[in-house]
């Protein structure tokens, strides 16, 4: 698991020692590569949470293309740990900030509002789609919506203003774009 472009570049993130007992299931270089290929555009600048954030490689991989401040919200305190580690190791700990908490108690707390939310729940719960009704009023009018799931997941084709703008498949994994504007 590195960082594949920007400031970061070829940076080594840490994972937790037992993947095998933890829900934690951190994207594959190839899957993260087209997830940022796909929004390359909408990254400078913006302001992004990394919701059930695992090891954080995404809102990382944001940091180093160029976002300018990123929140990561996961309830595992190992998974704090090592965003914590990650952050630390790539230098960017001065444009974030880390909530211990599940990602709807995050949403609630915060009044922040986000350009682009990246949503890489474990699977089999259907956090998705119980996730996005309380993400939708914090995600500014242009903004994405990341999604990365099973196949067995159904995703909602619509929720508030944003739909789906685009879906790709990688192996047995999915991603899914939600937008309320044309991607670029």
């Amino acid at each position: 698991m590195r960082i594949i472009t920007g400031s970061a570049r070829g940076r080594k993130l840490k994972a937790p020692k037992n993947t095998n007992n933890s829900n934690i299931r951190p994207t594959s270089d190839s899957v993260k590569e087209a997830i940022f290929s796909a929004i390359q555009f909408d990254i400078g600048g913006a302001v992004v949470a990394d919701l059930f954030a695992g090891t954080g490689q995404l809102g990382i991989e944001a940091l180093s293309r160029g976002a300018k401040f990123v929140f990561f919200a996961d309830n595992s305190p190992e998974s704090i740990a090592v965003i914590r580690e990650n952050l630390k190791l790539c230098g960017f700990t001065d444009n974030t900030e880390i909530s211990p908490l599940s990602a709807a108690a995050f949403l609630k707390k915060t009044t922040a509002i986000f350009d682009i939310a990246f949503l890489d729940p474990p699977y089999g719960e259907d956090l998705i789609n119980r996730t996005l009704p309380d993400l939708i009023p914090k995600i500014n009018e242009n903004g994405l919506i990341v999604c990365e799931y099973e196949k067995e997941c159904r995703v909602l084709d619509t929720c508030g203003n944003f739909k789906i703008r685009k879906t790709y498949k990688h192996g047995k994994k999915f991603i899914t774009i939600y937008g309320a504007k044309t991607l670029k």
